[in-house]
């Protein structure tokens, strides 16, 4: 590494974490990542990832955990369908090895040592009844006894805790309002508490890189709607299909996105979400994928969309011809049948460079982020392109872009038909991004 390589990983880095500082991020870990040595740097990052401002909960396994205590008492342990049974005498030993996780989890994120990465900083960590659960019942015939599944998150108890700057931990167990407790999987409590806090992001952690091909490959993206194709294929199988099916339940409910990545590698969490590229396999919700490029039907759609930012001054006034002529050169947000975003993307080959033009997002979809996707659509199509830079011009949201990592600059750094075709009287300010 040369002297300087940490700085600019550092400045590319920024864009991404004032996108996730008091943003929500829900972190499943297995109980056999606490065996492993990276254990502990994966502790590290999580309360890095607090001091940074992200509003963490950990929903944390104990599967061999809980096995060893079976073991050790003699007992003898079934499954069905992927999950355990719990019999009424093996639930205090199963209380036993989730409470002994929580301690052990509370006790490593309150380390304070000198040579610790979080030396003098106090972070806050909860732990609640936050969970209904109800019982799984008989299913094929089998009782499962004390296994249950989550029936109600407590939203507005986690919420507070999150605004006060706790991390919240949530264990495979779930209460019941006749006073019951009952085994949950813990995919099935960060889903579910996921889906009802509607969070930015699910990040599963699992022992591969991510979710792997048939010939071991690593899949970079998989669109929530494929992944039962995934699954009935044998791509995916064992553990891994039972958390994929969890995250895609999360964003067919709502979440964003969600993450498989490594607990073996250190360093994966920061990588996810702190670089362009990540290190682990996306699951995306519909939202997500129905960003795509925009069709000849859509331009009735576009019109209704940006005829408001045209009326206030915001964007430049297209007509129906216009947006016929370049419709090849837009993509669009769809949701329900509905155009709720769109972006046009023009190439200037001989100078490495593409325009960002008639960016709109409806206004009921802004801070759902709807606006980042189109974004990152049109960035992986100007790459696709040879384009080294972007440019947007601008009289209204500057502060948004630059928050995306474009930086100002001049009229005269204009492509030059852009800056030929510059209007004055709309005085646009000038920004570039390097891809």
């Amino acid at each position: 590494m040369k002297p300087n390589d940490w700085l600019h990983s550092f400045r590319h880095s920024s864009p991404y974490i004032n996108a996730h500082r008091g943003r929500t991020v829900v972190l499943t870990i297995p109980g056999d990542a606490f065996e492993h040595e990276n254990f502990i740097n994966i502790i590290h990052d999580i309360t890095l990832l607090a001091s940074l401002g992200v509003r963490l909960i950990v929903a944390y396994g104990a599967r061999p955990q809980i096995q060893k205590r079976l073991d050790e008492a003699g007992l003898e342990s079934s499954f069905s369908r992927s999950l355990r049974i719990t019999p009424e005498n093996h639930l205090p030993l199963v209380m036993e090895a989730t409470g002994g996780l929580r301690a052990h989890l509370e006790s490593q994120l309150s380390m304070g040592l000198v040579n610790s990465p979080m030396h003098n900083a106090r972070i806050r960590v909860s732990s609640g009844n936050f969970v209904t659960a109800k019982p799984v019942g008989v299913l094929d015939g089998i009782d499962f006894g004390y296994t249950g599944k989550v029936r109600r998150v407590d939203v507005a108890g986690i919420e507070k805790l999150l605004e006060q700057g706790h991390i919240i931990l949530l264990p495979p167990m779930g209460y019941s309002p006749t006073g019951d407790a009952f085994n949950l999987s813990y995919e099935d409590v960060g889903s579910q508490v996921a889906a009802a806090l509607q969070v930015e992001k699910l990040i599963v952690f699992i022992d591969d890189q991510g979710l792997l091909e048939q010939d071991g490959s690593l899949i970079r993206e998989l669109p929530a709607r494929q992944a039962p194709e995934r699954l009935a294929d044998g791509t995916v199988t064992g553990h891994d299909a039972d958390l994929l099916r969890a995250a895609c339940d999360a964003c067919v409910k709502g979440v964003r996105r969600a993450h498989f990545i490594s607990y073996v590698n250190d360093g994966a969490l920061l990588e996810e979400l702190f670089t362009r590229d990540g290190t682990g396999t996306l699951v995306s919700g519909d939202h997500y994928e129905q960003i795509r490029q925009a069709r000849a039907e859509d331009i009735g759609g576009i019109l209704g969309l940006i005829e408001p930012l045209e009326e206030q001054g915001i964007l430049v006034r297209r007509s129906r011809e216009m947006l016929e002529t370049d419709i090849e050169h837009y993509v669009v947000a769809e949701r329900d049948g509905t155009i709720v975003g769109c972006a046009a993307l023009h190439n200037y080959p001989e100078d490495g460079a593409g325009e960002l033009s008639c960016f709109a997002v409806d206004s009921a979809y802004r801070r759902a982020g709807r606006g980042d996707d189109i974004l990152l659509m049109v960035e992986k199509h100007a790459r696709s392109q040879g384009i080294q830079k972007l440019f947007v011009l601008t009289t209204q949201t500057e502060h948004w872009f630059r928050e995306r990592g474009f930086l100002p600059s001049t009229v005269q750094a204009l492509p030059g038909p852009k800056l030929a075709a510059y209007n004055t009287q709309r005085n646009s300010k000038v920004f570039f991004k390097p891809l």
